[in-house]
């Protein structure tokens, strides 16, 4: 296999996560590490730590050079990210999931342009399980997400509603709604939603809800899923991410291990 040039958009939490991964374990199927983001100092100082990486002015000229292109920087750019992308028989990764809310349609346009579009599992266990059953029908999906206050901080929801998370201290639900109302709500917390949305039953059809607690030290995920294939139900307890408390560091992880699995041969599971 030729050695091939990434692209990352975005040089947060996973974004850096992931560079600093290729450009220390992958050097032997990766040329090159181009770095891309809206604050540009962040991309630099990023890059000066990372020996086969280079710093790009504009996500077009990324795009323009990489041969995958990986976005690590919010939904609002998902769309024409994965656009400019079809135009240019890329292939796409994408960790804001929820960026194809409202754009599904961009996944038939993916499978029509016969390019690769990774959406890692992130911080929740049992997508394989929930597209299998998918196959036999499914019934209804539930998403109990808890966290600590401080991770939802900020999110738009709260704002709308008045409430101060950071006053919580006992177990509150703060939102109960469709996943499609979740991803509005908060954008940057419950990601996960959509990946469920999109390999199960939809956002409107799949249903979300947080609970906070001052006691909580860790994000946690509950799936119910019910099919005629049965009864589905996974948890994942997980530590946040040490550079971002609303981050999981699972996501981070799954996030790696996606870019490992695009290079590999093998494919285990679903």
């Amino acid at each position: 296999m030729s050695k091939k040039i990434i692209g990352i958009v975005g040089c947060g939490v996973i974004g850096s996560a992931l560079a600093e991964h290729a450009g220390k374990s992958l050097t032997k199927i990766i040329a090159e590490i181009i770095l891309c983001d809206s604050d540009i100092r962040k991309a630099e100082v990023l890059a000066e730590k990372i020996q086969n990486a280079v710093v790009a002015n504009s996500a077009e000229e990324t795009l323009k050079k990489a041969d995958l292109i990986i976005e690590a920087a919010s939904p609002q750019v998902v769309p024409d990210l994965v656009k400019a992308a079809l135009g240019q028989g890329k292939d796409v990764m994408v960790m804001s999931i929820g960026g194809f809310i409202g754009n599904e349609g961009l996944l038939a346009e993916v499978r029509e342009k016969n390019i690769r579009l990774i959406l890692p599992s992130g911080a929740v266990a049992g997508i394989d399980a929930l597209k299998s059953a998918g196959l036999a029908g499914i019934e209804s999906v539930t998403l109990t997400t808890r966290k600590p206050p401080r991770s939802v901080k900020g999110a738009p929801y709260l704002s709308e509603k008045g409430i101060d998370v950071e006053t919580i201290t006992d177990e509150t639900v703060i939102f109960e709604g469709s996943a499609l109302d979740a991803i509005k709500g908060f954008p940057k917390n419950i990601n996960v939603s959509a990946l469920l949305s999109l390999a199960g039953i939809g956002a409107e059809n799949t249903r979300v809800k947080i609970v906070v607690s001052g006691e909580y030290t860790k994000n946690t995920h509950e799936i119910e899923v019910k099919s005629k294939a049965g009864t589905l139900t996974t948890r994942a307890e997980n530590v946040p991410s040490p550079g971002n408390p609303g981050t999981s560091y699972l996501a981070v992880l799954a996030a790696i291990a996606s870019l490992e699995g695009y290079f590999d041969t093998v494919r285990i599971g679903t």
